[in-house]
This record gives structure tokens, sequence and C-alpha cells, in this order.
């Protein structure tokens, strides 16, 4: 049995610049910046998958321009182990060297592409994908991403957008610092911990902003506020064996793992013993064929799955494995108009829990005024 790709399309989905741009500790986020792939096989059925790209795009719209999709059409879409290491060996290859195709985009766009394909293989098998990765469970637990900096945002807007969240029933809050002198961020944490109270759970992200002793005294500091986990808190430089001397001087737990381009530097963190929780993002690197592996991975080594980004895509792969924890919302559409906007059918997120659509493969349809909206066709 097979399923080849017949069609393939390429779209960019973009959002205007925000009047106030989110801030995390050392770079604005883009509201929207993503790579949608759209695939068709020769018995009709269609799957779609999405890269997730917090630079400029333009590298990853170049592969497409460059005819990349000569290397997918024809290929079988029910065996994305064969297409996924068909792609990824285009990043030592003489082709992509001769295209000036760079190493990161071709893993961004063909994480994309695999993600498609899983989507295919779980409508022909007329299975949601999460039983197929498993199937642990159908729902998973959800928290929102918030405490962004901002021009002009004080701790009064701070509270303000907190008790917003709070009020929508979330039970899970992870805040930004290292973008502010130490004293500066624990006050805002200890604000996000006083708005949320003592039984809500609050994390805490640095994004590579500290060195060593910044991380060592903010994880002392942050303590007394039981967060927990402390999230990229060294910067990139020397992170796996920061990480490991942090986590012997904090009772914390340590994460990580979207800065990650392959498995590989994934399974080095898991190897040097540096994190409790690994958050991978299968929009940036590996799709599904490569979260599956670190997924299984995590489980042996007792290691918490909860990727970053895209609560939709990621939630059938933490809820497929044991080792599944979280998966990471933006309710904000302003912060992500595309979780706001994207899907017709958007799992429902409530108090706390996501529950997943019982609808084959993604389980998602796309939403054809979002991609009228934000989406620019590559050609």
């Amino acid at each position: 049995m097979s399923s080849l790709i017949k069609e393939i399309e390429f779209s960019i989905l973009t959002a205007p610049d925000e009047k106030r741009p989110h801030w995390v500790s050392l770079f604005k986020v883009p509201s929207a910046n993503e790579l949608l792939v759209r695939m068709k096989t020769d018995d009709g059925v269609e799957g779609f998958g999405l890269a997730t790209s917090y630079t400029d795009i333009t590298p990853l719209v170049n592969i497409v321009k460059g005819g990349l999709s000569d290397e997918i059409l024809g290929m079988d879409a029910l065996s994305p182990e064969r297409l996924y290491e068909k792609l990824f060996g285009l990043t030592f290859s003489r082709k992509a060297a001769e295209n000036s195709w760079g190493r990161e985009a071709l893993i961004r766009v063909s994480s994309a592409v695999d993600i498609a394909c899983w989507d295919i293989v779980g409508k022909t098998a007329n299975l949601p994908l999460y039983r197929l990765f498993g199937g642990y469970r159908n729902k998973v637990p959800c928290y929102v991403t918030c405490a962004y900096y901002r021009d002009g945002k004080d701790n009064v807007e701070l509270r303000d957008e907190i008790q917003m969240l709070v009020e929508q029933g979330h039970k899970a809050f992870k805040g930004k610092v290292g973008g502010l002198s130490l004293t500066e961020d624990i006050a805002r944490m200890e604000i996000v911990r006083e708005m949320i109270g003592p039984d809500n759970d609050l994390m805490i992200d640095v994004n590579r902003a500290w060195d060593l002793k910044t991380a060592i005294e903010g994880a002392r500091l942050l303590d007394p506020l039981k967060p927990v986990w402390l999230e990229e808190p060294v910067r990139w430089t020397d992170d796996r064996r920061e990480l490991k001397l942090l986590s012997q001087q904090t009772n914390i737990p340590l994460s990580g793992g979207e800065s990650e381009i392959t498995s590989y530097g994934c399974r080095a963190m898991i190897e040097e013993q540096a994190i409790q929780i690994l958050q991978f993002d299968c929009t940036m690197f590996g799709g599904f064929t490569e979260g599956r592996k670190l997924a299984a991975l995590c489980e042996l080594n007792h290691v918490d799955v909860a990727p970053h980004h895209d609560c939709f895509i990621h939630a059938p792969l933490v809820a497929g494995t044991p080792a599944g924890r979280i998966v990471e919302s933006f309710t904000d559409p302003e912060r992500d108009p595309l979780q706001a906007e994207l899907y017709e059918n958007p799992p429902q997120i409530a108090e706390g829990w996501l529950t997943l659509n019982e609808a084959p493969g993604l389980g998602l349809t796309l939403s054809g005024s979002a991609i009228k909206k934000f989406g620019t066709r590559v050609s």
C-alpha cells in the first residue's frame, strides 16, 4: 500500500507588525511567522504541516523556490521516515551547497513536510494521531505563556494581564524573565505568583539570557515562588555543561531543548543529565518522525516531554506517551493570532486541559478565511 504525493503547496503565514511588540529577554517575538505546507496524494488524501521561524523566513522561502518540491513529489506519504531521511540528508549534500540552502532552513521545511505526511497517515488509517502515537490519554494539561516585556508595560498592566488569564480558567502560567535586572524580574514573578495563587503552577523562562553565576543567584531568589521549572536559564555557549552545574545548585527542575535544531542535540542534553523536562519543537526540527523518538527517549530516561509552542500540533504527541507532561498555549490573539484563527475546529482548552479532537490525522481543519487573511502563496 502506498499513497504517492501528487500535489504540494507552500504558503507563508504572517501578521502585521504589532504596535507594541512582545519581547522575551533578548529578542522580539513575531506574532505569526510560519511556513504552511499542504500536500495531496494520488488517492485524494490531503494533509498539512507547519514550520515555525522566529527570524527572517526568507531562507525557507528560497528553498521552496529553489525546487525542493522535486525532492518530495512522487514520494510515499505513508513512509514519513523515508521522506524525512531524504530531506534531512540534503543538509550534507552538494545540491544544498550549490543552491545556498542553509542547514537550519532545510530542517525547518523538512519538519513541516513530515507533519503533513503524518496527517495523511492518520487520515488513511482513519485514526487521530494521538491514538497512532500510543493513545495514552485523550486530553493533556495546557499552560499559558505570559508576562512578556512590552514598551510602556508596568506592573499594573502585568497584574491586569494575569488576572484576565486567571479568569479564563488557566491553571498553569509561564512568565518571562531575563530582560531586566534580577531585582526587577523577581518582583515581576512575585506579582504573577500572587495573582495566580499558591495552588496553580508557575513556570519561569529566561530564554538563554543569564550567565551561570546569574542563573545560580536567580534560581536561589526564585525558589520561594516554587516554580515547577526554570526554562533555558543559561546562555547558549556552554549550555549543556552549565545546565548540569546549575542543576547541582538548585532544587528547581530545569528545562530546555527548543533552541536545538536536531534530535541529536536534545539527546545530548538528556545524556548530560542537564534537564528534567525536554522542550523540543516539532515545527522547528524533526516533525513527528523525530519527535516520537525523543518522546520514547524521554520516557526511558525519566525526563518529561513539554514541547515548545503550538499546542494544537504538539498535543497528539504529548497525549500519546506516558512521558507527555503538558503543552504550551498563547490565548492572547495579539500574541498569536494563528492559535486564535487558523483552525475551524480548534481543540477545546478549559480549566487547564486541552481535549483532543477525535477526527483522523491531526484532527484539525484549516480555516480558509484565516489563510486568506494571513497567507501568501510561495511560487
